[in-house]
């Protein structure tokens, strides 16, 4: 068993849930009520939903991952990838708005972070 993988693929799955329950609340209510046209604002909606399936998927993998013997190098790189890019993306934009305390406003990123941190380490 890899303990990192495993760790990352139990943060992932956390942050699925939290992604689902919570991002549900806070932004797909507000978005769906908005006065944003309905192109623009099912396609939102969509990606909200593609980002719930890749979260999960994603999560999924690594719990497997952290159960193979040896586990795919390729595969657990590509998701530490993924995460990174993901933490990166709301880094920048975080730090572009002009917002006090801009780390704690998209705080994704403490999440999506240290999976991609850890699932690098466990890929050695």
């Amino acid at each position: 068993m890899n303990g990192w993988l495993l760790t990352a693929g139990g943060i992932a799955a956390a942050t699925t849930l939290i992604h689902a329950t919570a991002g549900g609340r806070s932004v797909v209510r507000p978005l769906l009520g908005s006065a944003l046209a309905a192109e623009p604002k099912r396609t939102l909606h969509v990606v909200w939903h593609m980002v719930t399936a890749d979260l999960l998927l994603t999560s999924i993998a690594l719990l497997a991952l952290a159960f193979a013997t040896p586990p795919s190098t390729a595969l657990v790189l590509f998701i530490a990838a993924q995460y990174l890019a993901y933490a990166a993306v709301f880094l920048i934009v975080t730090l572009a708005a002009d917002w006090p305390r801009p780390l704690l406003q998209l705080p994704q990123w403490m999440l999506l972070l240290p999976v991609g941190v850890l699932t690098i380490i466990g890929a050695r």
